[in-house]
């Protein structure tokens, strides 16, 4: 589909911008500025008060002023490198403007001795002598409309001024064609919110600081156009994906019940309301595409196990996916004893699996013998062929991005997904990662778990952690102990776990500590994670190779070294590695003294609350959305003008507005359809475009 007429001027090169050469263009790319379309978003992020007063006296140095003066005795330099200076006099004040490396000729044509001039540039008192030092602006009186009362102050890089910007920014708003309307008219009656024109024009032109602020009515408007674009792309892929005709998997709730009679506790009001959403999307004839997420130990695994047995009642199957062989398995022993009570059959499927072993699963799970598999990526392979395969389930969602989620579903004719997260996301995060999904958020524990007791000790007491470890050990409890690094590094003074196990076993004995990292062959991690599962070791040395989901009830104690150096969400999920049994856990945060402000605030945060959900939020507000899940593999967005960090609730609307849209005009070729096409052009959404032309 091709982009719309009326948008060509904006898309021309930067260089057909008056005032815009091929080495000032070069230089805009630096702040992301490749066409005159991108100029219109690149907002002023100050402003400076440049209204006219009548004398220097008006203000207390040092500020920005900007007054008529009449032009006095010029003073050059009497040796190299002094400053020149100009004594001036507005209306009740003599004061100086001073210029270093300055021509005296250029300077004397500028400032004619007995001539008025507006200056306006920022004073500062000097020895007891007001100065404006390099003013900003030297106009003649009857320039004076061409100052604005109040300059807008751009972002810059090398190569680009702020006259550069300011005058390239009013020829792109020059170009500008009068578009119609995107935005629900009852919604932009109801913000209050100006035409699109009309904010570009506002948001480069403030009065005042209160025309910066995010809430300022063109800015909101802005970033929700931002929003919107970028909700209606995820909505279209969603759509897209769930064009694919589901298949409806009806279930009896026969094999769930009774599964749950025989649990020896209440699944929690989420995990209930989070097992009937699933039920209720497996049961339309439309795909399936549904993130679970939920925090450490709130019972994600009952949930997805409850959702394969929909699976298995509408006489289909079911496959769970991990990211390691060591979750696998673990899925597997969880589940067994779960599979036999509803009388299913259940299976582990790896890479391990060779020969006659394996083809005998490939032939049970062809001729649907086996009703759920657990499995890693071997799942994916060529020869893995389900007789019907209705839902997979993917655990731990960071290790999968959106191809793999497609490619799955890609594996039987009608599957629906579900994604397992253990990582708690902010609601901001997943509305912009996981747009294209249905979301359920399991916000409860289930009752009987004790908190995990987090304290804070310095690094200067380890003699004092090891004696205490020797006496768990004593007492048949085991601990992690994780190291930010796998061996010592010249460069860096942090624990390495090489260096901690030989210390720890040389202290604590033989055969009492294990080491895992990531360096190590599969099979030695393998062997060293599961003697430590088994209890054979009882203190496993590790680096965050353990982060995510294994599982050792006995182990009680978690220590981090250099605790400061981790992020708040990885600390999070390394200490809900204990607390797994009915022993009282501990997790200690051991870190290097002096902690810097931000580290500090880190840790306590963590002391003070187990609320997986409060972490990730304050970890978005410490880090922005980029860091926190690695800009580069993220998928983020990269907004100009919205904050996804502090307008989560605008996100919201307009991700509901965007559905709404594509409810109401699946293919965008209502009026306001072809409206938000332009939209999607001007805000570079051209995989938008094409999931609409391809749809």
């Amino acid at each position: 589909m091709s982009r719309p007429e009326i948008l060509f001027p904006l898309f021309a090169g930067l260089e057909t911008l008056e005032g815009v050469g091929p080495k000032t263009a070069k230089a805009f790319a630096g702040l992301g500025v490749e066409k005159p379309k991108d100029l219109l978003l690149l907002l002023p992020h100050s402003g400076v008060d440049r209204a006219r007063r009548t004398s220097v006296r008006d203000v207390v140095p040092p500020a920005t002023v900007t007054v008529e003066v009449t032009i006095g005795t010029h003073f050059a330099p009497r040796a190299k490198g002094r400053p020149y200076r100009v004594m001036v006099n507005d209306s009740a004040l003599e004061f100086q403007l001073v210029f270093f490396h300055a021509r005296g000729d250029y300077l004397q044509k500028l400032l004619p001795t007995g001539q008025k001039r507006i200056v306006s540039g920022r004073v500062e008192v000097f020895d007891g002598v007001a100065q404006m030092v390099h003013p900003d602006h030297i106009l003649l009186p009857e320039d004076a409309d061409e100052l604005p009362l109040f300059e807008p102050i751009y972002p810059l890089v090398a190569g680009v001024t702020q006259k550069i910007v300011a005058k390239a920014v009013a020829v792109a708003l020059a170009r500008m064609p009068d578009l119609p309307e995107w935005i629900d008219l009852g919604q932009k009656a109801k913000e209050g919110w100006p035409d699109w024109s009309a904010a570009v024009h506002s948001a480069h032109a403030p009065s005042s600081n209160a025309d910066l602020v995010a809430t300022a009515p063109a800015r909101e408007r802005l970033a929700y156009d931002e929003f919107f674009a970028h909700q209606v792309t995820l909505s279209l892929a969603r759509a897209s994906l769930r064009k694919v005709k589901g298949r409806a998997s009806l279930a009896t709730g026969r094999l769930q019940e009774t599964v749950l009679a025989a649990l020896p506790y209440q699944p929690t009001g989420a995990q209930a309301r989070a097992v009937r959403e699933i039920a209720e999307d497996m049961a339309t004839p439309l795909r399936m595409s549904r993130l679970l997420q939920g925090d450490v130990g709130s019972g994600k695994t009952l949930v997805a196990f409850l959702a394969l047995l929909v699976a298995v009642e509408a006489g289909g199957q079911g496959v769970m996916m991990a990211p390691t062989e060591i979750l696998a398995r673990q899925h597997l022993a969880g589940l067994a004893e779960l599979a036999a009570l509803a009388g299913v059959r259940l299976d582990l499927l790896t890479g391990r699996d060779k020969g006659a072993e394996r083809a005998r699963k490939l032939e049970d799970l062809a001729q649907g013998r086996i009703q759920i598999l657990v499995g890693t990526h071997a799942v994916f392979q060529k020869d893995v062929i389900f007789h019907d395969l209705r839902l997979a389930v993917v655990d731990e969602q960071h290790r999968f991005g959106v191809a793999q989620r497609m490619e799955l579903g890609a594996k039987g004719q009608w599957v629906d997904v579900l994604v397992m997260t253990a990582t708690p996301i902010p609601r901001s995060l997943a509305l912009a990662s996981y747009g294209d999904m249905d979301i359920s958020v399991l916000d409860e524990k289930p009752p009987g778990r004790k908190p995990v007791q987090t304290a804070l000790v310095p690094t200067g007491r380890m003699d004092e952690v090891v004696e205490k470890l020797r006496q768990a050990v004593a007492e048949g409890r085991q601990a992690y102990w994780v190291c930010p690094l796998v061996e010592d590094s010249e460069v860096l003074d942090y624990a390495s776990a090489e260096a901690r196990f030989q210390h720890l076993r040389a202290t604590l004995g033989e055969g009492i500590v294990a080491m895992v990292h990531g360096q190590m062959p599969a099979a030695e991690k393998d062997a060293a994670m599961a003697g430590f599962i088994a209890g054979h070791s009882a203190v496993l040395v590790a680096t965050t190779v353990i982060e995510v989901g294994v599982n050792v009830p006995n182990a009680s104690i978690m220590v981090i070294e250099r605790a400061e150096t981790f992020g708040l969400a990885q600390l999070h999920q390394l200490r809900g590695r204990v607390g797994r049994g009915s022993a009282q856990s501990t997790c200690l945060l051991m870190y290097q003294s002096p902690l810097s402000e931000t580290g500090e605030r880190r840790l306590k945060v963590l002391r003070d609350t187990e609320d997986g959900f409060r972490i990730a939020e304050e970890d978005l507000a410490m880090r922005g959305a980029g860091d926190l899940i690695g800009t580069a593999q993220s998928g983020l967005p990269r907004f100009r003008v919205a904050d996804m960090e502090r307008q989560t609730a605008l996100m919201a609307v307009a991700q509901s507005d965007a559905r709404k849209l594509l409810h109401d005009d699946p293919d965008l070729s209502s009026p306001r359809g072809q409206a938000v096409r332009n939209l999607l052009w001007l805000l570079d959404q051209d995989r938008a475009i094409r999931l609409i032309s391809v749809g």
